[in-house]
C-alpha cells in the first residue's frame, strides 16, 4: 500500500468515526421502595399527602432538566422480581424470578452485559438482591442480601469487605471515585454505572444528621389511612401490614396508648424516619450530578431514576408494597439527557419497568433482543409518541404467605380502571380510579359497570395472552 492510499484510508476512518453519534453515557440510579409520593416533584403533582413536607430539590432538578413520567409502573411489586425485570426487559414469568427468594440465572441476557460487548465500561454500586453474583460488569461490589444501613459489609468481587459508614454515603462515594477514575483511565469509553440504593428500605434507619428532621411536625395521614376494607376483597383483611401492628417500633412505644392512638404513634414514627432515608437519598442525587458537572460529562449522560417498586406511606393503614394499589405499583421514572431528552415535560402514558432496558440499549445504539418484551420510551422522550402505545399493563404478584400475607393475584390496570382478581380465593375487585383513585370501593358486580367489566375481563385475558403468561 503506498503512502496516498495508507492516509487516504486513515482520513476515511477518521472520518467514519467523527461522523458516528456520539455514544451518551449511562448513569442509572434505583432506590428501594421509594414510593412516587416521597419526592417533591410528584408530591406536587399527584396531590399528594405528603406535598410540602418533602422536599427533594436535586431529583426535582432531574424532572426539571428532563423529563417526568406520572403513570410509571412496575409489573411485579416486590424487590427481586423488578430488578430482575429492569435487567432483562422481560416479565416475571420469563425471567423466573417471582419472589424473593428465588435465585436469577445470570446466564439471562440483560442489557449491562449487552453494553459491556458494546464497549461501554460498567459498573455496579449496592443493592443488587438476586441470590447470584453480578454479571456483565468490569467493576462491581454489592449488599449481601439487603444490607444494613450503618457500617454494612459488601462484597466486592467477590470479596466481602466492611466499610465504616452510612450505607448511602458509601454507595454515593464508591459511585463517585469509580467516576473520577473513568475520566482519569478510560475516557473517551461510554460508561454505564448503577447506584442501587438500600433506602428507603425497611428498617428506615435515618443517617444521624437526619436524625431530628421533620420532629417538629405532624405529618399529614393520607385519606384512606382510616379504611375498614369492608368495601374490598378478603385479601385486604388478610394482610399483614397494618401499621397499627407493624412490631418496628414496639421497645419505644408508649404505654397504655389505645389501638387508634398506636396506629398514630406508629405512623408518626415510621414515616419521619422513612423521610429521613429519602432525603440521604436526594443528596446522593445531588453528589453524583455535582460529579458529573465537575467532570464535564453532565451533558453527555443519560440519567435514570427510578425505584424497584412503589410503597404504601399509611394508605389502606398500611406499610409494605405488593398489592395492586397505586401506591405499591407506581414509582418514580425521571429521565434526563440534555442532548436529546425534553425538559421540563411531564409524560401521562402508561410506562413499565419491563421498558427500561430497551430504552438503554437503544440510546446507547445496541439492538434490543426480540425477547425483550418492553418499548424503549426514547419516542416519548423526544415527544413523539407513537400512536399505538400502550393504553394498559398486565401486573402479576407471586409471594406468599410470608413475610405479609398478601394473597398472590394479577390485574389490568387501564388509564381509568383497575381489575384484579385474587386467585386463592377467586374474588375481584374493580376499580374506577377516576371516582375513586383512593381505591376504597370494590364496584365489582355493580350492574352500573357490567360492561366496563366485559370489557376489561377480555383485555385482562388478551394480555395474558400477549406478555406469554399462560399459568
Amino acid at each position: 500500500m503506498n503512502r496516498r492510499e495508507f492516509l487516504r484510508q486513515v482520513s476515511g476512518f477518521a472520518l467514519t468515526a467523527w461522523l458516528q453519534p456520539q455514544r451518551p453515557n449511562i448513569l442509572f440510579i434505583m432506590s428501594d421502595d421509594h414510593a412516587a409520593t416521597a419526592l417533591s416533584c410528584y408530591a406536587e403533582l399527584l396531590n399528594s399527602h405528603l406535598r410540602g413536607i418533602i422536599q427533594t430539590p436535586n431529583l426535582d432538578r432531574i424532572a426539571r432538566e428532563g423529563m417526568l413520567f406520572c403513570n410509571a409502573f412496575v409489573t411485579n411489586a416486590l424487590c427481586a422480581p423488578s430488578r430482575a425485570t429492569i435487567l432483562t426487559g422481560k416479565y416475571a414469568h420469563l425471567h423466573g424470578v417471582k419472589d424473593n427468594a428465588t435465585r436469577f440465572d445470570p446466564n439471562q441476557t440483560t442489557f449491562p452485559q449487552l453494553l459491556q460487548k458494546a464497549g461501554y465500561r460498567t459498573a455496579l454500586f449496592g443493592k443488587w438482591h438476586l441470590q447470584s453474583d453480578p454479571e456483565g460488569f468490569n467493576d462491581w461490589c454489592i449488599l449481601p442480601g439487603q444490607g444494613v444501613y450503618n457500617d454494612p459489609v459488601f462484597i466486592e468481587q467477590g470479596k466481602r469487605i466492611k466499610r465504616q459508614g452510612y450505607v448511602t454515603d458509601i454507595i454515593t462515594d464508591m459511585c463517585i471515585a469509580w467516576l473520577e477514575r473513568w475520566h482519569r483511565e478510560f475516557r473517551p469509553q461510554p460508561f454505564c454505572l448503577l447506584c442501587h440504593h438500600k433506602a428507603p428500605h425497611r428498617s428506615w434507619i435515618p443517617a444521624p444528621r437526619h436524625a431530628n428532621l421533620f420532629a417538629d411536625r405532624e405529618i399529614p395521614e393520607p385519606a384512606s389511612f382510616n379504611d375498614d376494607y369492608r368495601q374490598r376483597a378478603s385479601a385486604a383483611a388478610h394482610a399483614d401490614m397494618r401499621i397499627a401492628d407493624m412490631p418496628d417500633y414496639a421497645k419505644e412505644i408508649p404505654p397504655n396508648l389505645s389501638s387508634k392512638e398506636r396506629k398514630h404513634w406508629n405512623y408518626q414514627r415510621f414515616i419521619k424516619d422513612y423521610l429521613r432515608c429519602t432525603v440521604a437519598i436526594d443528596e446522593s442525587v445531588g453528589a453524583l450530578l455535582d460529579c458529573l458537572q465537575r467532570l464535564g460529562t453532565l451533558d453527555n449522560t443519560l440519567i435514570v431514576y427510578t425505584s424497584d417498586n412503589g410503597f404504601f406511606l399509611g394508605e389502606h393503614g398500611w406499610y409494605d408494597k405488593r398489592f395492586m394499589d397505586e401506591p405499591s405499583i407506581r414509582v418514580p421514572l425521571l429521565v434526563s439527557y440534555s442532548r436529546e431528552v425534553l425538559a421540563g415535560k411531564v409524560d401521562e402514558h402508561i410506562v413499565l419497568n419491563v421498558d427500561i432496558a430497551p430504552t438503554i440499549l437503544d440510546f446507547a445504539g445496541v439492538t434490543v433482543p426480540a425477547e425483550m418484551q418492553g418499548h424503549s420510551l426514547r419516542p416519548l422522550l423526544q415527544g413523539k409518541a407513537p400512536k399505538d402505545w400502550r393504553t394498559a399493563l398486565y401486573y402479576r404478584y407471586y409471594e406468599y404467605p410470608q413475610p405479609h400475607r398478601v394473597l398472590p393475584h394479577y390485574g389490568v390496570r387501564t388509564e381509568r380502571y383497575k381489575l384484579i382478581h385474587y386467585l386463592t380465593t377467586g374474588e375481584w375487585e374493580l376499580f374506577d380510579l377516576q371516582v375513586d383513585p383512593h381505591e376504597t370501593r370494590n364496584l365489582h358486580g355493580d350492574p352500573a359497570y357490567a360492561s366496563i367489566l366485559t370489557e376489561l375481563t377480555s383485555l385482562l385475558s388478551r394480555l395474558k395472552v400477549e406478555v406469554g403468561d399462560e399459568t
